[in-house]
């Protein structure tokens, strides 16, 4: 709720919110155009989807099918803060696996990532000063990248809906574009 204002509903709260298109979405919008066109005369072919599925974080420096050298269609990527296995993450890698094929899966962090660096109390301080409404929302930081990224791989190793498949953890160093293994 706002502070000061404690009637004051969400409703309320959401009509001072943009309803246009931006000037970031209409750009995006008129690349899918050419893009729609261009994919209608080829046909629309897309790669045979390979069993695989990336867990990653939502870092726009990680484009990961050049990363991979994966073609549209070839596999699923699920993307969030952190690339971390939550809850929902893994319901995607569930119904990749079980309903789509999934044989494998990789969990990619980053060096230099947000989520290692933030003040989990001072976000959430300023989405209440920017919003006026406190938002109970764990934003999950981590302080040592492998830690973490063997813990995601072991939540989702360990999850009782994944089954049998693989699942391997890499970090991807964004100054140089290599992937490794962790140490």
């Amino acid at each position: 709720m706002r502070r000061g204002d404690p009637l004051r509903s969400r409703q309320e709260t959401t009509i001072t919110r943009r309803t246009t298109a931006a000037p970031e979405t209409e750009r995006v919008l008129e690349a899918n155009a050419r893009f729609a066109d261009a994919a209608a005369a080829a046909g629309m072919s897309y790669a045979t989807f390979r069993g695989l599925a990336v867990l990653t974080c939502m870092d726009a420096r990680i484009d990961v099918h050049a990363l991979l050298g994966l073609e549209a269609g070839e596999a699923h990527v699920i993307r969030n803060a952190g690339g971390l296995a939550t809850e929902d993450a893994i319901r995607s890698l569930i119904v990749s696996q079980h309903l789509l094929g999934t044989t494998e899966i990789l969990v990619i962090e980053h060096t230099r990532c947000g989520m290692l660096t933030i003040d989990e109390d001072a976000v959430q301080a300023a989405i209440t000063e920017t919003t006026g409404i406190e938002v109970d929302l764990p934003l999950h930081a981590f302080a040592d990248l492998e830690a973490n990224l063997a813990l995601q791989v072991e939540r989702i190793r360990t999850h009782p809906g994944t089954g049998e498949l693989v699942v391997m953890g890499l970090v991807y160093d964004v100054d140089t574009g290599r992937l490794r293994a962790p140490d």
